[in-house]
């Protein structure tokens, strides 16, 4: 593919099929909001596609209202689990629900901005994993940086703390290079479902990339800013959930962490990233123009509105480091 059919390819819909996946925890001040904001999106980039939302046993109403949407809308998938089970068991239940050919996820609050997914989507023709970055991190360097741009990685500065703290931890122990492990990411579905996850907490997004990376995949980094919340209280920093993301993260490592990056000493694999295009291929250059640019979104009105940060009656949502 040239550049130009590049281009042209990203004027029309997403030609394989995408599944959504989200979950949540007493979120009815938020849930139908974005029900409605995720299937807009997707209208407006993808031409087969499906919404997989599991309700982790709130004590609200969020499971009845999802389930309203989804008689008005089939495309809308609700799971429900009988208890709250956190972050983990939800993800990993969504991801095996997940009928679609790709899928990836976003959370209840909106806080990844993905208005550039159409583009995304694409580079999964040339890339195992598209993941999302806040912050690029390639060299030494850029970890002062990291720490000196917390004010954009979350809503305050002592979540944004806690968030590098966990960054750090991951990296410095299962020795992955990825510039974020707490993003949205962008798989084959058929890989997931493959993959034995054991994660029970937040620590599940970065068991499947670590996962992914000592199996060899292709990775390339894409930016995706973080969108700060403007209502309501996340849990991704409470106690519980912290200690919960510690205690997943150590039994891995000691488990099976540990042994793959000792087997993968001296054959680590290279991650392409956004802000190195020179050393891309010119399909996946002219891609990432196009959404550097704001080119890539199909209904401009529509990509215009979504492009926007959510609305100020949007609120708290998942776990989230």
């Amino acid at each position: 593919m040239k550049e130009t059919s590049a281009g042209a390819s990203l004027g029309q819909p997403f030609d394989r099929s995408v599944s959504l996946l989200a979950w949540g925890y007493n979120e009815e001040s938020l849930i139908e909001d974005f029900l409605k904001r995720a299937v807009e999106l997707l209208e407006n980039t993808v031409s087969d596609f499906e919404v997989v939302f599991v309700n982790d046993g709130s004590s609200d109403q969020t499971g009845e209202i999802a389930e309203a949407f989804a008689k008005r809308d089939p495309r809308v998938r609700v799971l429900h689990n009988s208890t709250n089970l956190n972050v983990g068991y939800s993800c990993r239940r969504a991801i095996q629900a997940a009928a679609k050919e790709y899928l990836f996820w976003q959370t209840v609050d909106w806080s990844y901005d993905i208005s550039n997914v159409r583009s995304y989507l694409e580079l999964l023709k040339h890339y195992d994993v598209v993941q999302g970055a806040r912050v690029e991190i390639s060299r030494p360097l850029d970890f002062a940086i990291l720490v000196f741009s917390a004010g954009g990685r979350s809503d305050n500065y002592k979540k944004a703390l806690v968030s590098i703290a966990n960054y750090l931890l991951v990296r410095t122990l299962f020795g992955v290079p990825l510039s974020d492990y707490q993003n949205v990411t962008f798989y084959a579905a058929a890989h997931l479902k493959a993959l034995s996850l054991e994660g029970r907490s937040s620590f599940v997004n970065p068991e499947m990339l670590i996962r992914s990376y000592y199996l060899g995949l292709k990775f390339i980094e894409v930016p995706i800013p973080f969108i700060r919340r403007t209502k309501g209280k996340a849990k991704g920093t409470r106690l519980s959930s912290i200690v919960a993301s510690l205690k997943d993260i150590f039994s891995a490592w000691r488990r099976w962490g540990l042994s793959l990056r000792l087997r993968a000493a001296g054959g680590k694999h290279p991650i392409s990233r956004f802000g190195k295009k020179e050393m891309l291929p010119a399909t996946v250059s002219a891609i990432l123009a196009h959404a550097s640019n704001g080119q890539a979104h199909v209904g401009t009105t529509t990509a215009e509105r979504l492009a926007e940060p959510m609305s100020k009656d949007l609120g708290a949502d998942l776990p989230r480091a």
